[in-house]
């Protein structure tokens, strides 16, 4: 797979391709698309097989915590009960243990009987209803082929789920808008039924065929409509969740999308036809005739694959992947382009707008303007390590470091933590013996606790006997990689603050101290009668850690839950909150696509290499922290900025400093009995070599990071652009500088030589970019005061 693909975590599964009723709205047989013709109608034994294994793989290979399958169709109940029982058994039987199967089936609720709600609660599938609201609704297009209405059918279906028995399958419903439907008619007519979600569902619509806007309906008939549904739910203190309207008010703050028909998140869905192909989403049918093809299938192509697919990963590319109109639209954060089925035109291909431009644009401008609370967004915004090749230790002297080259890195550093954990080998029994096992049996799933990085913190401050560090986190690692093994096991835990924590997983509020007995298995666990599944949300009492899959392939977790989080020079933030969860969301969304854009030789390595912020308390009268521990490979702690342009400067910079700690524990660049103090001109005291050498390793980036702006204001005037140029100037000479001091100390070994000159030759483009003299003069009579200051200072310390 790319790195800048995303793995897909969502599946529908075609387990029927025909239909008992004859939809005249129908993507899947009254658009385009006709392959459906020559689709089997039910899944064969051999595909559901075959597709249970091809998602297992990939959950393995990329360590899903969870996947979820749509069982589909047509109409997928025609399937019948044996098929569909066998499709769950085989993906709860292939999928590895720590990867939670969330399961539902869409059906239009016409076949669904006792019998079904049955099967469904002993195979934990869920159910999705379609329904276009009230009768006179949804007759205009649910019918069968002979016209009957389907609505009692419906009703009875839904009736069946609403039983306290079978309440709990009960996903929602799924409504198609009809602009010629009363709005409010069709909203109180699906509130009446009690579903635990609804979604409302733009008609499948192309620039070639577009949809439907009736006489004196206005311009904008689909946002009018669901404005008014917009209305009367507020009005009602919006008594059920909505997909568009939640998902509107999550992207005008910056968090992630409920639906792929809003918001830039990238696209991590695939279709398995009844005959093992694999496609792209269904609404694609609505473009042309075979539109939703791969060429791929289960039986010869694996998932990887297809998520390499060119229109796979146009979907998954974020603002890069849309038209130059959608990528200067002030709303196009929140509307994404739309669904990418609808805006293909003939000739242009998906190249263009939403067929829906009018109306999205509409709808979030007017929920934005009358409603929602803008948040304070930016707008811009083994046990044996492998050692270094000389050409990756070139690579990285120039500031820079490959996706293999940091995965290199990442394998050392990971092979650290293991070595300082035998070094804490003996008691307490219980986790040695858990770990010991887990080693053994899921040696994946134990490193990739080991590799979070403040369990190597954690085992440092123990082998330092620094005051607080115990052996009890031993027993949190331990149930932590048995969790994500899923294992059966019971383990004691310590209970600190007020709470059990599983690093990587997060934690559990509870009351008292001491320790708990957890019964973990595959499932989830239980500690101090509090349960928590795959599939619990954050809560009262469960803290999961929060991860952000960003466009261009970085996943980071916001870390505010581990209590060996506080080995930054800067005290760390207290649980995020929501809106503190969604303006960091919105920044960090905001701040790797810089880095993506400017600086792409930064990207690939945070990429791999850096899996973890940890959210700082803010610094003093509104400074910028951020800082890299030493011994936590893979995180950098920042207290959030006000603008994402410096939470990306603040990101790289503090990554390089991470990517040379792990560099200087296996290669020797100085001489360690150096007692010199050097020189830093961005410092007001001195520095022992190591401490420049860091420094003038991440000003690196920070050189190339003011370049980037330069180049962004190229030729304009104006305070911001001089500013740019001022640090620039400033930045690229405090670099140079120290070069200089460095390779004139006599204290870098060969290879650290070489390493310095690297540096050089990394920063030599931004030295070579033209900037005014005006701008060259203010950074040296700077760079003149600092150093009389650093003098002054230096002559009354007798440094």
């Amino acid at each position: 797979m790319s790195p800048l693909t995303v793995p897909f975590s969502q599946f529908v599964l075609k387990v029927h391709s025909r239909c008992d009723l004859a939809c005249d709205h129908c993507y899947v047989y009254e658009h385009a698309d006709t392959s459906w013709r020559g689709k089997p109608r039910a899944v064969s034994e051999r595909v559901l097989v075959a597709a249970a294994e091809r998602i297992a793989e990939h959950a393995r290979a990329h360590r899903l915590p969870a996947v979820h399958v749509v069982l589909h169709g047509g109409e997928p109940l025609l399937a019948g009960p044996v098929l569909l029982r066998r499709a769950a058994e085989e993906l709860h039987r292939a999928l590895p243990p720590g990867c939670a199967l969330d399961l539902r089936i869409h059906t239009n609720g016409v076949l669904l009987s006792r019998a079904f709600c049955d099967l469904f609660a002993e195979l934990e599938i869920k159910v999705g209803i379609s329904l276009d609201g009230d009768r006179e609704a949804n007759d205009r297009h649910r019918r069968f082929a002979d016209g009957r209405s389907s609505h009692d059918k419906v009703l009875a279906a839904i009736g069946l789920l609403r039983l306290p028995e079978y309440r709990h399958l009960y996903a929602g419903l799924l409504c198609t808008i009809d602009v010629e439907n009363d709005p409010v008619a069709v909203y109180d007519a699906l509130v009446a039924l009690e579903p635990p979600r609804i979604d409302f569902l733009l008609p499948h619509a192309t620039w070639d065929q577009p949809p439907k806007r009736p006489d004196g309906a206005g311009q904008t008939p689909y946002a009018d409509w669901l404005m008014a549904v917009y209305d009367r739910w507020t009005s009602q203190g919006r008594p059920v969740p909505v997909r568009t309207f939640d998902s509107v008010h999550r992207t005008l703050r910056g968090q992630s999308s409920l639906t792929e028909s809003l918001g830039l998140d990238p696209a991590d869905l695939v279709v398995i036809e009844t005959d093992g192909t694999l496609e792209q989403a269904d609404s694609l049918k609505t473009a042309y005739d075979g539109a939703p093809a791969t060429g791929f299938d289960l039986f010869e192509h694996s998932l990887d694959e297809v998520a390499a697919h060119p229109r796979m990963v146009e979907r998954q590319s974020g603002l890069a992947g849309l038209c130059e109109k959608c990528r200067s639209c002030p709303v196009v954060r929140s509307c994404g382009g739309g669904l990418y089925a609808h805006r293909y035109r003939s000739g242009r291909d998906f190249d263009n707008p939403s067929v829906f431009c009018g109306d999205l644009m509409r709808l979030i401008t007017t929920i934005r303007d009358r409603v929602v609370t803008r948040a304070a967004v930016p707008a811009q915004v083994a046990p044996v390590e492998p050692a270094l090749t000389e050409r990756q230790l070139d690579e990285l002297a120039r500031g820079y470091g490959s996706a293999p080259t940091v995965a290199a890195l990442a394998a050392a550093q990971l092979g650290v933590t293991r070595r300082l954990l035998a070094a804490l080998a003996g008691e307490p029994a219980e986790p040695w013996s858990l770990l010991t096992e887990l080693d053994a049996s899921a040696p994946e799933a134990l490193d990739a606790v080991l590799a979070h990085p403040y369990v190597r913190a954690w085992a440092v401050r123990c082998l330092s006997g620094e005051p607080g560090a115990d052996l009890g986190t031993l027993a949190e690692v331990a149930a932590a990689a048995a969790l994500r093994a899923g294992l059966d096991f019971e383990l004691p835990v310590p209970v600190r603050g007020g709470a059990v924590h599983l690093p990587t997983l997060g934690r559990v509020l509870t009351v008292g101290a001491g320790q708990a007995e957890l019964h973990g298995n595959a499932d989830g666990f239980t500690v101090r009668g509090v349960r928590v599944g795959w599939d619990t949300a954050s809560g009262e009492q469960w803290q999961p850690v929060r991860r952000l899959a960003l466009a261009g392939g970085w996943t980071v977790a916001l870390e505010d839950t581990d209590p060996q989080r506080d080995c930054h020079q800067w005290p760390v933030e207290d649980r995020l909150g929501e809106d503190e969860l969604l303006n960091w969301a919105g920044a960090l969304r905001e701040a790797w696509e810089l880095i993506l854009r400017d600086m792409p030789g930064h990207a690939a390595g945070v990429r791999v290499g850096l899996g973890t912020v940890t959210p700082l308390r803010p610094g003093p009268a509104g400074r910028d922290v951020s800082a890299a521990a030493r011994q936590a490979f893979g995180t950098v702690g920042i207290a959030r900025p006000v603008t994402a342009p410096t939470l990306a400067l603040l990101i790289t910079h503090e990554f390089q400093h991470v990517k040379l700690g792990a560099v200087l524990d296996f290669h020797d660049l100085y001489d360690p009995e150096d007692q010199s103090r050097y020189y830093a001109p961005w410092r007001p005291d001195p520095r022992p070599l190591e401490g420049l050498l860091q420094g003038t390793y991440a000003h690196l980036a920070v050189s190339e990071y003011w370049a980037s702006r330069v180049r962004a204001y190229d030729g304009l005037p104006g305070e911001l652009a001089d500013h740019a140029r001022v640090e620039l100037a400033t930045w690229r000479a405090h670099t140079a500088q120290a070069l200089d001091t460095l390779a004139g100390s006599r204290a870098l070994t060969a290879l650290g030589a070489r390493f310095v000159e690297g540096m050089r030759a990394g920063l030599e483009p931004w030295l070579r970019l033209p900037l005014p003299a005006e701008a060259e003069s203010a950074a040296r009579r700077a760079a003149e005061r600092n150093l009389a200051e650093w003098r002054a200072r230096a002559a009354l310390t007798g440094s």
